[in-house]
């Protein structure tokens, strides 16, 4: 089982049942072929393939329901999604449907190293005195061509007044 190695579709198809059976308690091969908008024919032959490694329980014209380490693989691919797009849209400022688009190809490559260190960059940007949601909109103005000398000014001096305020020590 540790040495499985799955396609990026099988992990796709992994992930879709997982939301489906979250959702359904089962997963039915129209929901599923819905979900990733494929053939149903498609489906049939990802599920053989996914019976075979043991991965989910299926049987033709029934429901789909995920084995213990099929769900354990389908989280992880969840969660190295939902790393991607919370850095993408949290940090990045990227516009929701192109982070969820993006995060679906990259989800597939994420190792657990990096997947562990997006989310703590994003807790460490909650909070960090200096930086946080108001760092992270410099930045989006910078991303936008709008950021000047003054505007950096301002947002130090903002910085430097929660500092103060909050009693955090800077440096």
């Amino acid at each position: 089982m540790e040495n499985l190695s799955l396609s990026a579709s099988m992990e796709d198809y992994l992930e879709a049942i997982f939301h489906i059976v979250a959702e359904k308690r089962v997963a039915r091969g129209k929901d599923i072929a819905a979900s990733l908008r494929v053939h149903k024919s498609s489906v049939t032959a990802a599920l053989r393939n996914l019976a075979e490694n043991k991965l989910i329980n299926y049987a033709p014209y029934d429901v789909v329901t995920l084995t213990p380490q099929g769900a354990a693989l389908a989280q992880d691919v969840v969660w190295r999604h939902e790393a991607l797009l919370n850095f993408f849209v949290q940090v990045l400022t990227i516009e929701e449907h192109l982070a969820e688009e993006v995060a679906c190809r990259m989800e597939h490559a994420l190792p657990r190293l990096i997947g562990d260190r997006l989310i703590l960059f994003c807790d460490f940007l909650e909070v960090c005195p200096l930086t946080g949601k108001k760092w992270i909109l410099g930045f989006q103005h910078f991303c936008n061509g709008d950021l000047t000398q003054k505007n950096c000014e301002h947002c130090l001096s903002l910085c430097l007044e929660d500092v103060t305020k909050n009693g955090l020590e800077v440096g």
